[in-house]
């Protein structure tokens, strides 16, 4: 006889895995691109008024809290991509594992 409970569990456990996973990637190529878009801005347009230099205040406050991005721009993006189609994947291994729950119910009711 197979143990589908440990089976299914098994599958529960590695989609929220993957979720949780995919998030925290998501979360960090969106903080790095929003980093870098916020320090090329400041770059281009430079400190000229009492309002920029409270904003580049704002942004230095910012980007000591934020955990420094050595990679590009592009390594951010591809980062979030593959990291939403981690998601996505997860969520169908949840899917898959709860449609398996419920024949398993339905078959042994």
């Amino acid at each position: 006889m197979i143990n589908t409970n440990f089976n299914v569990n098994s599958a529960i456990v590695s989609g929220q895995l993957g979720l949780q996973r995919a998030s925290d990637g998501i979360t960090q190529a969106s903080l790095s691109i929003a980093q870098r878009t916020a320090q090329s801005t400041l770059e281009q347009q430079g400190p000229g008024a009492v309002l920029q230099q409270a904003a580049i205040r704002g942004l230095e406050n910012t980007s000591r809290i934020l955990p420094q991005a050595p990679d590009s721009l592009t390594s951010d993006l591809v980062s979030l991509q593959v990291n939403s189609i981690n998601a996505q994947a997860s969520a169908k291994v949840l899917e898959v594992a709860n449609n398996t729950v419920g024949r398993i119910i339905d078959t042994l009711a």
